[in-house]
């Protein structure tokens, strides 16, 4: 029997996404010149949290690219909602402010 595979916590799906972009050079591009990050700043931006969830907003705002992402890495929707709300903290829907 198989062993249960777990989902990837948020910054395993995060460090994906990040991967994912990298693999996508016009993706990427759309995303540095949004956020205003310069190529060779991707490897320390990693650590930042305020970083991934920029990056993770930047999936959550387009359902295509979210869905192209999920598709390309095996990894669930809802998993990549846990890890914005994870990174993005509550938002005004939540009740939680």
């Amino acid at each position: 029997m198989k062993p249960l595979e777990l989902p990837p916590g948020p910054e395993e799906t995060a460090i994906a996404v990040l991967a994912w972009l990298a693999g996508e050079p016009e993706m990427l591009g759309r995303f540095l010149a949004l956020t205003g990050t310069r190529a060779d700043q991707l490897r320390q931006a990693v650590d930042d949290p305020g970083f991934l969830a920029g990056m993770l907003d930047f999936l959550m705002g387009h359902e295509p690219t979210l869905i192209a992402f999920c598709e390309a890495s095996g990894i669930a929707p809802e998993t990549v909602v846990k890890a914005w709300r994870h990174y993005s903290g509550p938002g005004l829907d939540s009740g939680e402010y």
